[in-house]
C-alpha cells in the first residue's frame, strides 16, 4: 500500500487528497496541519467575523471529509523537517512518518517587518486564519478603536469583518492608493471613497514608525490611539520545508508542471509555490484559491501514477468590500507598454480592459459583475480581439458576438 504525506490543510491540500483519491483508492493518506482547523475556506474568514457565517458553513467539503477519503489528519502539528534520502518526515511533536510521495502545500504567512515598540502593543493581531478571525471575534467591542496596518486584500477584508463590531477603523498604508497591487489610482479612488462614505479612515502614503503601547507614531508625524492593532502588511510563501531539504526555491517554491519540485518524489502546491503567468509568461506566486485547487489536484494525481499537468494561470481577485464589489484578472498594459487600455464608467460601475498585442490581457470591475467569465475565457484562451465584435463585448459582455460556430462548439444546440 502507498503512503502518502500531504503537509497543508487548506484548499491545496484538499483537491491534492481528491486527486489522489481519483486514481488509488487504497493508499494510506496522512495529512499534517499546524492549524487546529483545515478544510475550510480561508476567504471567508471575514464574513466569519462579520458574523454572516459560522465553522460549520466554512467548511469546504464537509466535516466527514476525512473519514470519507480515509484521510489519518493530524491537526496543531507541524513538519519540521524532510529527508529526501529517506523519505521521512519529521513533526513537530517527535513523530517519524515514511512515506512514498509527499505534496507541500503550507501556504504563507504573515509578513511583518521589524517595527519599533511593536512587542508594547497589548493587542496585536494577524488576520489569516480562522484562529485569528476568532481571537478578534473576542477581543473586538462597538468601542474598540482599531488600527489595520495594511491596506491591500487582507487588511480591507479584515476592516469589512471588524465593520460589523465597531465603526472606528483606521487603514493606513505606505501606498499612495488602496490595493495597490491589484488596482491603479482611477480604480482605487473608487473603493477609496465607498470607504470613506462607511466612516473609515484612510491614511495613505504613510506608515507606522514606532509603538508606544496603544499609540502609533508614525512617518509624517501623525500618531493614532487604538486599543487593536492588525498587522496586515503582506504574506510570504512558507518555502522553508524544500528549501532546508535541498530543493529548488525562488519567490516560491518551483516546480514543473506536474507540480514536482526539484526533490524526488516531493511535490508542492498552493500559495507556497511558483506558477507561470500566461499572459506575461513569467513565473511568480500566484496565490489565489483557483490555482491552489488547481495544482492540489494535479499534484495528488501525480503521486499516485496518473498522469495530469497545470500549464500555468492568470492573477485573479474577485471580492466585495462592504458592499462593492470587484473583480481584476491579468495583466495592465498602457501605451507605454505597447498596450492600450479602454475605460468605461457608469453611475454604480467601472470597468478598465486592457489590450496587447491584439488580445485581451487584463481587466478591472466594480459593481455589475455579470458575465466576467467571457473576459476570462478571452484571456485564457488567447482569443483575437479581430475575430469579435470587441467594441460590443467592452460594452455588453455577451457570447453574441462570438458568433453561432463559437456558440455552439461552447454551449451545443442550435444557439
Amino acid at each position: 500500500m502507498k503512503q502518502y504525506l500531504i503537509v497543508g490543510g487548506g484548499i491545496a491540500g484538499i483537491h491534492c487528497i481528491e486527486g489522489i483519491r481519483s486514481v488509488d483508492p487504497n493508499g494510506q493518506i496522512t495529512m499534517v496541519c499546524a492549524e487546529a482547523d483545515s478544510n475550510y475556506g480561508r476567504p471567508l474568514i471575514s464574513y466569519y467575523l462579520e458574523g454572516t457565517t459560522d465553522a460549520v458553513k466554512m467548511s469546504y467539503r464537509g466535516e466527514d471529509f476525512y473519514e470519507r477519503n480515509g484521510v489519518i489528519a493530524l491537526h496543531g502539528i507541524s513538519v519540521t523537517k524532510l529527508d529526501p534520502e529517506s523519505k521521512t518526515a519529521v513533526l513537530s511533536d517527535g513523530q517519524l512518518l515514511s512515506y512514498d510521495a509527499a505534496c507541500v502545500a503550507t501556504g504563507s504567512s504573515p509578513f511583518v517587518p521589524p517595527m519599533a515598540g511593536l512587542d508594547t502593543v497589548e493587542h496585536s493581531f494577524s488576520f489569516m486564519t480562522l484562529a485569528d478571525a476568532r481571537a478578534l471575534e473576542q477581543a473586538v467591542s462597538p468601542e474598540s478603536r482599531v488600527l489595520i496596518i495594511g491596506g491591500g486584500l487582507i487588511g480591507l477584508k479584515c476592516a469589512e469583518g471588524l465593520y460589523a463590531h465597531t465603526h472606528n477603523i483606521t487603514v493606513v498604508d505606505l501606498a499612495p492608493h488602496v490595493l495597490s497591487s491589484i488596482l491603479q489610482p482611477e480604480s482605487a479612488e473608487v473603493v477609496e471613497e465607498h470607504l470613506r462614505e462607511k466612516g473609515i479612515e484612510l491614511l495613505l502614503g504613510d506608515s507606522a514608525k514606532e509603538f508606544q503601547g496603544n499609540r502609533a507614531v508614525m512617518n509624517s508625524g501623525a500618531t493614532i490611539e487604538f486599543d487593536l492593532l492588525v498587522v496586515a502588511i503582506g504574506v510570504r510563501p512558507n518555502t522553508g520545508l524544500v528549501k532546508e531539504a535541498g530543493g529548488e526555491v525562488g519567490r516560491g517554491i518551483v516546480t514543473d508542471s506536474r507540480m514536482q519540485t526539484s526533490l524526488p518524489d516531493i511535490y508542492a502546491a498552493g500559495d507556497c509555490t511558483e506558477s507561470r503567468n500566461i499572459v506575461t509568461e513569467a513565473r511568480g506566486v500566484l496565490a489565489i484559491l483557483p490555482n491552489a485547487s488547481m495544482q492540489g489536484h494535479v499534484a495528488g494525481i501525480n503521486m499516485a501514477g496518473g498522469e495530469a499537468v497545470y500549464d500555468g494561470g492568470i492573477p485573479m481577485n474577485s471580492m466585495g468590500i462592504l458592499g462593492l464589489h470587484l473583480m481584476t484578472a491579468g495583466s495592465y498594459y498602457g501605451e507605454e507598454d505597447g498596450g492600450r487600455a479602454y475605460l468605461y464608467k457608469t453611475e454604480g460601475g467601472f470597468k478598465k480592459l486592457f489590450t496587447k498585442d491584439g488580445f485581451l490581457t487584463g481587466f478591472i470591475l466594480m459593481g455589475d459583475l455579470s458575465r466576467t467569465g467571457i473576459y476570462t475565457a478571452m484571456i485564457r484562451e488567447r482569443r483575437p480581439l479581430d475575430s469579435i465584435d470587441f467594441e460590443t463585448v467592452f460594452r455588453n459582455p455577451s457570447l453574441i458576438p462570438f458568433g453561432r460556430a463559437f456558440r455552439r462548439q461552447n454551449l451545443g444546440g442550435e444557439v
